[in-house]
């Protein structure tokens, strides 16, 4: 009798080592990447208040966008991801552009009013949205279709209106899960 308890705790053991090892290992073993599916996060919808994810757009084309007020390349890129949104938000297009400045929700909000940004700013100030996605900075930017799968993956300021960035946004939008 004594044995078996040795056996089972023996078990247990390794199977909580191993999972402890595969949690480590996971952002090798399911990476961030075009043709994975995109993982949830949590942030606070700026409009709202509410805490909010990707649940919220589930079966939507979105692109998420991971940026900071502080950050220069992110001032950029904006009014191109605002010109994106203005072309194509009535076929459907729906942008949650995620800030990790820590700093409070009115700073933000004040840097999107000043922008011009119509599109949905949430803000995750933990920074969990970086780990999460697997970032290296920002702005880090991530197209995903109506099944939630990563269809483009963009590190740095990117020119979204351009004609072929609007050609994938219209032939995803067009896509019918």
């Amino acid at each position: 009798m004594k044995k078996q308890w040795l056996i089972v705790a023996a078990v247990v053991t390794l199977l909580t080592g191993g999972a402890i090892i595969g949690v480590r290992m996971a952002p090798d073993i399911f990476p961030v990447e075009p043709g994975s599916r995109a993982p949830d996060f949590r942030a606070i919808n700026l409009a709202s208040g509410d805490s909010t994810g990707l649940a919220a757009y589930r079966g939507q084309v979105v692109l998420v966008n991971i940026w900071a007020t502080w950050c220069e390349p992110c001032r950029i890129e904006m009014p191109a991801l605002q010109r994106l949104y203005d072309s194509l938000q009535a076929e459907g297009l729906k942008i949650a552009a995620v800030s990790v400045d820590v700093a409070a929700s009115d700073s933000v909000l004040s840097f999107a009013r000043h922008m011009g940004m119509t599109f949905d700013i949430l803000q995750d100030r933990s920074r969990a949205i970086e780990r999460i996605y697997q970032t290296t900075g920002v702005p880090e930017s991530f197209v995903l279709n109506r099944d939630g799968r990563i269809v483009k993956k963009v590190i740095g300021a990117h020119t979204w209106d351009s004609p072929t960035n609007r050609d994938l946004m219209r032939r995803l939008l067009a896509q019918r899960r």
